[in-house]
């Protein structure tokens, strides 16, 4: 009988301890940030702005720059302060130097690599996302094999109908042409609501590819970003959505001038959902 009460108040305490580490009802862990969101305050001084996200409650951090460090700099800067890097974004051009790209992507101590543009002239066309297709295969299959994962984050150029080249977006296309194994994408959700998409039905689609996402609005008369649940995106929906697919990490990207006012914010309004 004693040992049965014991377990039982093991059982309560590790209950009470796993749900005050939760961060919210839909969000399991604090979301991160990226980079480019603090990118004036990084440009100054590295170490400062990590104290200042860091007190803001945010660990996680998708790098798209080192501002001027060596890898292993910010990497040390990092575990001193018991933060994080999950992500690395690097250029399109960026895959003909994969070596390169690996060996900086793991001195940071980042799982996935990202890249978020392709490069085309006035609008995206097929013989665009037919070659990206093909280097993202290639470059997604090095990155595996170092122990690393790619991601594409999208930004509206590949949200266009493929006409008589294909039933369905760019996008699609890019998603149902590439190797699941080596290629998975981080949606940016507001650049697949500005072309005229539904992130929600997107997540629904294809719910295994997408392991990422950039969380950031504005509202529908402005295209200045704005404190999450200020703008047009019903975040409850697409969070819910995002649970039950394969997401793994959430970063908050704000890139108006009020990002010290603003991202706490939206960690609040997160919090509250």
């Amino acid at each position: 009988m004693i040992k049965k009460i014991f377990c039982l108040i093991f059982i309560s305490i590790l209950a009470q301890s796993t749900f005050a580490q939760r961060f919210g009802k839909l969000l399991k862990e604090t979301p991160g940030v990226v980079s480019y969101t603090f990118r004036d305050a990084f440009a100054k001084d590295v170490p400062g702005t990590l104290d200042m996200i860091k007190a803001m409650g945010i660990t996680n951090i998708e790098f798209s720059s080192l501002f001027k460090l060596e890898a292993a700099q910010l990497r040390t800067l990092l575990d001193e302060r018991g933060m994080r890097c999950t992500s690395f974004g690097v250029s399109y051009g960026d895959m003909a130097k994969s070596e390169s790209v690996i060996k900086t992507a793991k001195i940071l101590g980042a799982e996935f690599v990202r890249i978020a543009s392709i490069p085309h002239k006035n609008v995206m066309d097929s013989n665009n996302i037919k070659k990206t297709v093909a280097d993202f295969n290639e470059f997604g299959q090095q990155l595996n094999e170092n122990g690393l994962e790619f991601c594409y984050h999208n930004h509206g150029p590949e949200l266009v109908q493929g006409g008589d080249f294909f039933n369905g977006t760019l996008f699609d296309y890019l998603v149902q042409k590439t190797n699941p194994k080596y290629v998975s994408f981080e949606m940016d959700i507001l650049w697949v609501i500005v072309p005229g998409y539904d992130p929600v039905e997107y997540l629904k689609k294809y719910p295994k590819r997408f392991k990422l996402m950039h969380l950031k609005d504005r509202t529908k008369s402005s295209v200045e970003n704005v404190a999450l649940g200020q703008g047009q995106i019903d975040m409850k929906s697409l969070l819910k959505a995002a649970k039950n697919a394969a997401v793994k990490y959430y970063y908050i990207e704000d890139e108006s001038n009020l990002v010290n006012q603003q991202v706490p914010k939206s960690l609040a309004y997160l919090k509250s959902l």
